[in-house]
């Protein structure tokens, strides 16, 4: 059976190699093993920590094969960004150049570094090992967190937003780095990536252009991937289009990769889900559910076939299912139709 749950010290080795595995680009799972085990250490100290409202937190799961211990995948929850470093996107908006005397009227694009997320919650650091991109896998791993933020809505920012992965070649090179690189930096994409990963990014106020870019003068190629995702993220991003996310103009500041967001309340599988008590009982057939406990600190996720009516306060769970998500006859779970 596939189990979502809070990570452990235990699993510093297969994060590692998932580090390695995702490649140039992917920020928040950044190849350094200081860090890591650091990102390992802030998520049990979230899951632990008493909260009131969402400030410093950071929540990294794992998805675990319980019949191998294999570990699958990981994603992850931060509650809120830029309370403690500087939280960079460049908004794309216009500007009308006009002259009435010539009759001249021109729609410019522009870019503007700007801090506008500080506060949001931002979902992140969700990868599914290659070998496990399994039927659903990837569409579970990703949607429990809103289960979760749902169950523990005090946690998190009504504003919920995802960066996702830009446009970037094998080697890491993106085009749209390449032209800030030539004009304001002296440094390649993988490595400003790499350091913004390990929070190193002081170089971005120091360096950053502090006045708006025009589109127009960037090259053809930086200006041909604005706002367009990597290859392997397009099934991301169609998940979370179907959630209920959209783009609102953000971009990273890297790799022009656009950033989506959506209302809490509005996010469709947080919406229709329900808080039902536990009762262990034999299930055949029914319709798919993805399925959480409600305990912070031993919480897990999974998803099955049951039978639920539209007034039920109650839910018929196989014992094995109950087991995996560490639940007993009286307990409470929350669940959302897939």
């Amino acid at each position: 059976m596939m189990v979502i749950r809070p990570i452990r010290a235990a699993d510093f080795p297969v994060l590692y190699e998932m580090a390695v595995e995702s490649g140039h680009g992917f920020t928040s799972l950044p190849v350094n093993d200081e860090l890591l085990q650091r990102k390992i250490k802030r998520s049990e100290q979230s899951f632990r920590k008493a909260v009131s409202s969402p400030c410093d937190e950071g929540y990294l799961f794992v998805l675990e094969d319980t019949a191998t211990g294999e570990i699958c995948g990981t994603s992850a929850i931060e509650a809120a960004v830029g309370l403690d470093d500087a939280f960079y996107n460049y908004h794309l908006g216009k500007v009308v150049h006009t002259s009435r005397a010539l009759g001249v009227y021109k729609t410019v694009d522009i870019l503007t570094l700007c801090n506008d997320y500080t506060g949001a919650t931002e979902l992140c650091t969700l990868f599914l090992r290659e070998h496990r991109r399994e039927k659903n896998s990837g569409k579970m791993l990703s949607r429990f967190r809103f289960l979760f933020m749902a169950e523990f809505r005090e946690r998190f920012s009504d504003r919920i937003i995802a960066e996702m992965r830009g446009v970037s070649d094998e080697n890491g090179n993106s085009p749209f780095w390449e032209w800030l690189q030539e004009h304001f930096f002296s440094v390649d994409f993988p490595t400003a990536d790499y350091l913004t990963g390990i929070g190193q990014k002081v170089f971005i106020a120091e360096l950053m252009p502090k006045y708006p870019i025009y589109v127009s003068l960037l090259s053809k190629e930086a200006q041909a991937v604005i706002g367009k995702v990597h290859e392997k993220t397009r099934p991301a991003l169609q998940l979370l289009q179907s959630e209920g996310f959209s783009t609102t103009g953000y971009v990273d500041i890297f790799d022009a990769g656009p950033t989506v967001e959506a209302k809490l309340e509005h996010i469709r599988t947080a919406r229709n889900s329900r808080r039902l008590q536990v009762r262990i009982a034999p299930v055949s057939g029914g319709q798919p559910y993805l399925v959480c406990n409600t305990d912070r600190e031993n919480f897990r996720a999974s998803w099955t076939h049951l039978h639920v009516a539209e007034t039920a306060t109650e839910v018929n769970l196989p014992a094995e299912f109950a087991e995996a998500l560490q639940v007993s006859d009286g307990d409470w779970v929350r669940l959302a139709r897939l």
